[in-house]
């Protein structure tokens, strides 16, 4: 039984695909099949149910499935006790979503770069949810995304909080003068928000129409700025983590409106394989990076 037979076997289930799992492991299709089938022989027992497409694991094939991710996790493991002591290289890839990058992708990146010199870092943005599906796919190390506390990760995942941020309704400003208002006092001036796909809005949507109020967007588009700055000049709500407004140039043109029945907190989640790799240090570097960034912030940040 090798090595090399599991994790093909696990690449296949994790990706739900045998193309995928070539595709991560930097292999043939024709290659992955046969490294199944080896494992398959030395079990003498069949762990895919090859009638249904794509195949999926057995019963049999979902009990061992378990085993083998902890099997490839203390081989991992091993690996790592070796390496303690090395720094990596080669390629660190990581993907951000923007709101989190806006305050600390720059410095951090310097940090990096001073630290591992032998390590080429690349960077990737987008969506939460998508970033997470790129880390299941093994197309990136790590990713850092805002989800609530109660996200739940796809199998062979690992997520950490490195902290909490709060979400604050904006306006501009001395346009909504009350101490403080409820969404159905608010939902009718319309919103400037990111295109659909993003967590912030998709989070709002829900409060509406739990609430039975329509959802308005006034413009949509990318870019916290840009969003700030046509908040700031009444075009409509805007819907921010509160580091950015903070540190924003339209900051001085903007309220924070007080909604008592919608107060989003999200969770910075830093989310990795399962088994640690050969970029863990430069993992761990960044996670701490962005945990203390926010951790040093003097803004109504919590850290959990």
């Amino acid at each position: 039984m090798k090595i090399d037979d599991i994790s093909a076997f696990v690449a296949v289930v994790r990706s739900q695909s045998v193309s995928a799992a070539a595709e991560a492991l930097g292999l043939t299709q024709s290659a992955i099949t046969r490294r199944v089938q080896n494992l398959e022989q030395a079990l003498g027992v069949e762990l895919l149910d090859r009638t249904v497409k794509p195949p999926k694991p057995s019963a049999m094939g979902r009990q061992v499935f378990e085993q083998c991710g902890k099997v490839l996790q203390e081989v991992e493991r091993l690996r790592s006790l070796v390496q303690a002591d090395h720094a990596p290289t080669g390629v660190f890839r990581i993907g951000v979503i923007q709101t989190i990058g806006d305050v600390v992708l720059l410095d951090t990146l310097q940090k990096l770069n001073r630290t591992f010199k032998e390590l080429h870092t690349e960077v990737s943005s987008g969506w939460g949810s998508q970033l997470v599906e790129r880390v299941a796919k093994g197309e990136i190390d790590a990713a850092v995304a805002l989800f609530p506390a109660t996200k739940v990760l796809p199998e062979g995942l690992s997520g950490r909080a490195l902290g909490r941020i709060e979400l604050v309704v904006v306006a501009k400003k001395d346009a909504m003068p009350k101490r403080s208002y409820k969404l159905r006092d608010i939902f009718s001036t319309g919103w400037v928000l990111n295109p659909d796909g993003c967590g912030f809005r998709a989070g709002l949507a829900r409060a509406l129409a739990e609430q039975g109020l329509s959802f308005k967007i006034n413009l949509e588009t990318f870019g916290t700025d840009l969003q700030l700055g046509l908040a700031a000049s009444g075009i409509g709500l805007g819907l921010m983590p509160r580091p950015i407004l903070e540190r924003s140039r339209h900051r001085s043109q903007l309220d924070i409106v007080n909604v008592t029945d919608f107060k989003p907190v999200l969770d910075i989640w830093l989310v990795q394989p399962v088994q640690p790799g050969p970029v863990q240090h430069a993992i761990d570097f960044f996670a701490q990076a962005v945990e203390h960034a926010f951790a040093e912030s003097p803004l109504k940040i919590v850290a959990r």
